[in-house]
């Protein structure tokens, strides 16, 4: 069945749209985003035939599009969001910066943010098809949330397909956060701590979300 762009429970229409419909980089197509050709500096402003007009948003309207750009950088559907925003809520500490931290948690998120993957779709497909192992257990679940100590780690078999082997060949492992460490010797990475809200360099209101599920 498709609906306004989902099939099932995956959008499949262009994704540079969702970045222009948030007028942001959401990095949804990796190195795409950082070359002259990315969407959002060729055409600044909404998709669609009255995307140039000037729009002016209601309180619920500006919350609304806040939820629905951190949904998407994480690619994450509407009732996964919303579990993950009742247990940030459940937890003590700042509703906002707990919701974050359990995306950050997230292992698609870990293997995107080691450098192993250009975007969080990719990673997402790499981990579902078992080309990762936790702790040198087979996972395959891209949802599941890291914890203290962990060590992500490459499957031998793996490393000559085309995304690895461009991973080997660039090894960029300067934009890694602190919260995470990468061995470029093992080719394993270590979960140091958990994600702090000064690591997460995505410009993100969470607050305004908050907002929006507490009415």
């Amino acid at each position: 069945m498709f609906i306004g762009g989902f099939r099932l429970a995956r959008y499949i229409n262009a994704v540079c749209r969702l970045c222009r419909r948030e007028k942001i980089k959401l990095f949804l197509k990796g190195e795409r985003c950082l070359s002259t050709k990315c969407a959002v500096d060729r055409r600044n402003y909404s998709p669609g035939q009255h995307g140039q007009r000037r729009t002016k948003f209601s309180t619920y309207g500006i919350q609304l599009r806040e939820k629905q750009k951190v949904k998407r950088v994480y690619g994450i559907l509407e009732k996964q969001f919303r579990s993950y925003f009742h247990a940030a809520d459940r937890k003590k500490g700042i509703t906002g910066e707990n919701l974050l931290q359990i995306l950050e948690r997230r292992l698609d998120n870990v293997v995107y943010r080691l450098g192993w993957a250009t975007s969080r779709k990719l990673a997402r497909q790499l981990v579902r098809h078992n080309h990762f192992t936790l702790n040198d257990s087979k996972v395959n679940i891209p949802s599941l949330l890291v914890k203290k100590d962990d060590i992500v780690s490459l499957k031998l078999k793996s490393l000559e397909i085309m995304p690895v082997r461009h991973f080997l060949k660039e090894l960029k492992i300067t934009n890694i956060p602190t919260w995470l460490s990468f061995d470029p010797n093992t080719l394993k990475g270590t979960v140091l701590d958990y994600p702090k809200r000064e690591d997460i360099t995505i410009p993100i209101q969470e607050q305004l979300i908050v907002e929006l599920y507490s009415k």
